[in-house]
């Protein structure tokens, strides 16, 4: 079931709207997501709307280049970015969200460890 909710960093600068379905939410065990904490709500770009804070945004890419890891430059939230995965798709931290209760989410597991390997399984989000 598709909701709008909202959400952003910690200091407040970067807001924004989303609809999505919580039931589509995942957990990945790769060595970023793990140290963020990312829990990955994939979104099409036209059920995401920033309400502020473009300008308080950085971005860190590394290995392919692919994903574009976007942060709040002042406090280092990563509230969203550009999957890897699904670089035409924009990946909301669940974490981020305003008034989320986490316990009553239940993420489906990613193996993010063996990328290669995992996307050519069935991926739990598609």
């Amino acid at each position: 079931m598709l909701k709008t909710m909202e959400g952003g960093c910690h200091c407040r600068r970067v807001r924004f709207r989303v609809t999505a379905d919580l039931t589509r939410v995942t957990d990945c065990n790769c060595s970023i997501c793990t140290k963020k904490g990312f829990l990955h709500l994939i979104v099409p770009p036209e059920r995401f709307e920033l309400l502020s804070g473009e300008d308080e945004l950085t971005t860190y890419l590394f290995n392919t280049g692919t994903a574009k890891h976007t942060f709040c430059k002042h406090c280092g939230i990563h509230p969203f970015y550009v999957p890897r995965s699904d670089p035409d798709k924009i990946d909301v931290n669940v974490r981020c969200l305003d008034d989320i209760e986490l316990a009553t989410i239940s993420p489906k597991s990613f193996d993010g460890k063996n990328w290669e390997a995992a996307m050519g399984a069935r991926v739990p989000w598609r």
